[in-house]
C-alpha cells in the first residue's frame, strides 16, 4: 500500500468555528497533522449560520452579523495559512457581496426538519448564477427533493459536491435512481460514507469525482482517511481521491 505520508492529502469537509460552537482551528490542526493530512476545506458550523432547531426561524441582523463573522473567521485563517481552503456558507440573506472575498467553495446546507431556503427569492437565483459563473464548488446537503431541484433546475451548470455519498440527501441508491450521479459536474465526498458505496461509485463512475472528507467533528480525519486507503485503489486513483480531484476543481475557479 502506498504511504499517505508520501502524498498530498486534503480533507474536503471540516466544520470550524468559534461563534456559537467551540471548534477552533487550533483543535483541528493536530488531528490533521497526526493523520498526515496536508490541507483542509473549512465550513462554518451550522449553528453559526441559523437556528437549526427552530423550524420557525426568522433571520435578523444579529444572525447576519454572526454568519458574517463565522465566514470571515475562515477567511482570516486562510490569509495566514495556504493549506486552508475557506468555503462560504450561504443562507437566506444571499449575501452576494461575499463572493468578492477569496472563498474557494460554497456550503449549502439544511436537513428536512430545519428552516428552509427561500428558493423563490430572486436573490437566490442571482446567487446561484454568480456561483455557477465563478465555478465555485458547492457542497450541497439538502432534502432529496431539493437536491434534485437544485442540481437539475436551479443550478444545472454549477459544480456540485454531494457529501457523504448522498446519505443525508436521500441516500446513495436514491440519487443513483434519480440520475444525479450520472451528471458529469456532480461529485461526491467520502465523509462517513460506507466503503461499499465508495467502491460502487468508483467502479461505476470512476475515481475522478470522489473527494476524501471527514465531516469533522462528526467524523475523525484519520479514521475517515484510513477507510479510503483500504479501498485498494491504484496509486493514481488514490492521488485523485485524496487531493487531485479537489485541486482540479479549485484550479477551475474563475474570478469575475
Amino acid at each position: 500500500m502506498d504511504r499517505i505520508a508520501d502524498r498530498q492529502v486534503i480533507d474536503s469537509h471540516i466544520h470550524c468555528g468559534i461563534q456559537n460552537v467551540n471548534l477552533p482551528y487550533e483543535v483541528i490542526l493536530p488531528l490533521l497533522q497526526e493523520a498526515d493530512i496536508t490541507g483542509a476545506c473549512l465550513f462554518p458550523p451550522v449553528e453559526d449560520i441559523y437556528d437549526r432547531y427552530n423550524p420557525n426561524f426568522q433571520d435578523n441582523e444579529a444572525w447576519r452579523r454572526t454568519r458574517r463573522a463565522a465566514n470571515h473567521y475562515l477567511l482570516d485563517l486562510a490569509a495566514h495559512d495556504t493549506s486552508i481552503f475557506p468555503y462560504l456558507f450561504v443562507w437566506n440573506d444571499f449575501a452576494l457581496e461575499e463572493l468578492e472575498q477569496s472563498y474557494l467553495g460554497i456550503k449549502w446546507h439544511r436537513h428536512d426538519n430545519e428552516p428552509v431556503y427561500h428558493y423563490d427569492d430572486p436573490r437566490c437565483a442571482m446567487m446561484i448564477q454568480e456561483i455557477s459563473a465563478r465555478r465555485l464548488p458547492v457542497v450541497l446537503e439538502e432534502s432529496f427533493a431539493n437536491t434534485c431541484r437544485f442540481v437539475e433546475r436551479l443550478a444545472p451548470e454549477a459544480v456540485i459536491i454531494i457529501p457523504h455519498l448522498g446519505a443525508l440527501n436521500g441516500s446513495y441508491p436514491e440519487l443513483e435512481r434519480a440520475g444525479i450521479w450520472q451528471r458529469s459536474n456532480t461529485y461526491a465526498d467520502s465523509a462517513l460514507a460506507s466503503p461499499a458505496h465508495m467502491h460502487h461509485f468508483i467502479k461505476t463512475y470512476g475515481a475522478d469525482r470522489l473527494l476524501f472528507g471527514s465531516d469533522f467533528p462528526f467524523g475523525t480525519p484519520g479514521h475517515e482517511l484510513r477507510k479510503v486507503e483500504r479501498l485498494g485503489l491504484s496509486s493514481a486513483d488514490l492521488d485523485k481521491v485524496v487531493s487531485g480531484n479537489l485541486q482540479r476543481l479549485l484550479n477551475q475557479i474563475k474570478r469575475v
